[in-house]
């Protein structure tokens, strides 16, 4: 029998009940036809980065998902979540009470007008890749190979996230 693929996808949350939000959209992903949560990251608080001064502090997490989906229908049906759960587009880096982010796809690289995966700013990312080494300990990037966590050791440590809760 064949091993399922598997995508890991990154949450965020920094408006409302952050914990209720990050805990209804795993479970939301779980029940989409076509995905399967099959591991999660602890929960991890930082500041909001990239020009996003004053803005309430972020729950980052990721999850890894078997997946019978191709990218670009993962992609739909986490934007589908985002909505779901309120998530308004007005400004780049603005405030959400939800993000959901394709972070890897298989072991794919992807490239198109609206995908790029494995995601175009992963690297630059503590908040990111510190859950995702919890699930990928020895983890490559797949467009540099470098290590998760030597990418994640070249990154200011002002920028480094707290954990909060292992399991969740």
């Amino acid at each position: 029998m064949e091993t399922p693929a598997k995508a890991y996808l990154g949450l965020g949350s920094n408006l409302g009940d952050r914990w209720t939000t990050l805990r209804m959209a795993r479970e939301a992903l779980d029940r989409e036809t076509g995905i399967s949560v099959c591991a999660r990251s602890g929960v991890y608080e930082s500041m909001a980065a990239e020009g996003a001064v004053g803005q309430p502090a972020f729950l980052n997490a990721v999850l890894a998902v078997e997946i019978g989906l191709g990218p670009h229908e993962l992609l739909r049906v986490c934007l589908r979540i985002e909505e779901q759960f309120g998530r308004i587009r007005r400004a780049r880096h603005g405030a959400r009470t939800l993000d959901v982010d394709l972070l890897l796809y298989a072991e794919e690289q992807v490239k198109t007008p609206d995908l790029t995966v494995p995601h175009p700013r992963l690297a630059q990312r503590a908040f990111v890749l510190q859950p995702l080494i919890d699930l990928l300990p020895s983890g490559r990037d797949p467009v540099s190979g470098m290590k998760f966590v030597d990418l994640l050791k070249r990154l200011p440590r002002a920028e480094l996230s707290t954990l909060l809760e292992k399991d969740w």
